[in-house]
């Protein structure tokens, strides 16, 4: 099936981005759309505690399970597909 144009327009950005919530994150698996280091797919071991108490977790730590190398992120930048994708594609 092929949209017109005008239909495309209409589809909101939200709508192209994975679906995170931060309480579901720990040990959930994620790929790298352009892999680095050949560190394609990607753990989530840790989630950082926000300085203030019973705030919601704002990083996380992510291991490569190439490599074992643990980098730290914002956990919403998961949310960018075309930065990473959901599961080990």
């Amino acid at each position: 099936m092929v949209r017109p144009a005008a239909a495309l327009a209409k589809i909101s950005y939200a709508c192209l981005m994975n679906p995170v919530q931060a309480n579901k994150l720990l040990l959930s698996k994620w790929t790298a759309v352009f892999p680095q280091n050949k560190e394609k797919h990607f753990v989530v071991t840790k989630l950082i505690a926000p300085a203030s108490p019973g705030a919601p977790a704002d990083e996380v730590d992510l291991e490569a399970v190439h490599s074992g190398r643990v980098q730290r992120i914002a956990w919403r930048a998961l949310r960018d597909d075309g930065q990473w994708r959901q599961g080990w594609v």
